[in-house]
């Protein structure tokens, strides 16, 4: 098998994606961790657009964009395969994937809040978007998107969700209320008791105290430069 490395932060919600792709699919991989403040060279040369992680190397050759990885991934391993075979139905996830990405500026919105009412602003803002995706996303009977097994839907949309989870412990505010949002809830529940999940993703606690002095960190940076 030709190597494989992923260069990425083991904080990072895109990072997870890539993750939980590879070893729902028992790939062997190196992860390369990379500082947020003094990214590698390596990275630099294998991302020079948006000098971004998540980035996977294979046999040498670099994939970037978190959803864009896991795609790839699809195609060259398919053993338990993510996307739907039916053309219909994978330009169906294709559009969900598409939806949960653009719903990330709301966080960013969130953790740049600067007072009460712009905080509520942002909460607002995505909860009327996981509204969309309690409403029009996720079925009733089923235990994930696709049916019995994750796919590429529920990969998508898992790493918001446990975004906004620890938002939810670092700014004291709630918004994924299961009053609101109980299908939501119970997939995420589905989602992350997957034992191969649950093996390969950090606990919201080691989250929260990483990613908490890591945000003011970044935000103070941006407050002196404006």
């Amino acid at each position: 098998m030709a190597e494989v490395k992923l260069h990425g932060f083991w904080y990072s919600p895109f990072t997870f994606r890539v993750v939980w792709a590879l070893n729902m699919k028992s790939i062997p991989y190196e992860h390369i961790e990379e500082d947020r403040f003094n990214k590698s060279p390596q990275l630099l040369q294998y991302n020079p657009v948006y000098k971004k992680t998540p980035v996977l190397v294979h046999d040498g050759k670099p994939i970037c964009e978190s959803m864009l990885i896991v795609e790839y991934i699809d195609e060259i391993w398919p053993q338990n395969s993510l996307l739907p075979a039916d053309p219909y139905d994978r330009a169906q996830a294709r559009f969900w994937v598409k939806y949960v990405d653009d719903m990330f500026p709301g966080i960013v919105a969130l953790q740049s809040s600067r007072n009460d009412e712009d905080r509520e602003k942002a909460k607002e803002i995505i909860r009327e978007r996981l509204g969309v995706v309690e409403d029009r996303c996720l079925g009733d009977e089923r235990k994930f998107y696709g049916g019995d097994a994750i796919n590429i839907v529920d990969i998508a949309l898992a790493s918001f969700v446990k975004c906004i989870e620890v938002q939810e412990d670092m700014f004291e505010v709630k918004i994924l209320q299961s009053e609101k949002f109980p299908r939501l809830k119970l997939w995420f529940n589905n989602f992350k008791d997957v034992p191969i999940i649950k093996e390969n993703s950090p606990s919201k606690e080691e989250l929260v105290a990483c990613l908490k002095p890591l945000i003011e960190k970044i935000l103070a940076k941006a407050m002196m430069a404006s």
